[in-house]
């Protein structure tokens, strides 16, 4: 048998009924179970979601999930309805239209001088890229280009 045995005395603290409630807290706040005020008071408003927004700027990824930069831009794109540079991104793709079918006619009009005949195409009745792009490699197989 083992003779070097430690005494250890417990000690236990009883408070009364009406005495507990004043020492312990008795509520469910572990629950998540708030007040409406306390509610309010931890709700962040605008004002102070931009000044977080600025503070964290730089911690933020560029791009990935729901925590990101990219995130950020295209759900906002997508709420105000905004395609950024489509005006300018028609525009230009107008304007290649147009050159295509200028260099087109300027081929066109090589085929027919240098054949003396007539291809009968009407570059301006004709709208389908696809089309001016096939009539364009017609005339590179022909050996009719510039």
């Amino acid at each position: 048998m083992d003779t070097n045995k430690e005494r250890i005395d417990l000690i236990k603290k009883v408070y009364s009924k009406t005495e507990y409630p004043k020492i312990i807290d008795i509520n469910f706040n572990e629950l998540g179970n708030i007040s409406i005020n306390e509610q309010l008071e931890a709700e962040v408003s605008v004002e102070e979601f931009f000044q977080l927004y600025t503070k964290l700027f730089y911690e933020i990824p560029s791009y990935g999930g729901v925590r990101s930069h990219e995130y950020l831009i295209t759900t906002s794109a997508e709420y105000i309805d905004f395609e950024p540079n489509n005006d300018i991104i028609e525009a230009l793709q107008r304007e290649i239209t147009q050159l295509r079918k200028e260099l087109l006619q300027s081929q066109i009009d090589k085929a027919e001088a240098l054949t003396g005949e007539s291809l009968g195409l009407d570059i301006n009745n004709i709208d389908n890229e696809d089309a001016l792009k096939e009539i364009q490699s017609q005339l590179n197989q022909s050996g009719a280009t510039i």
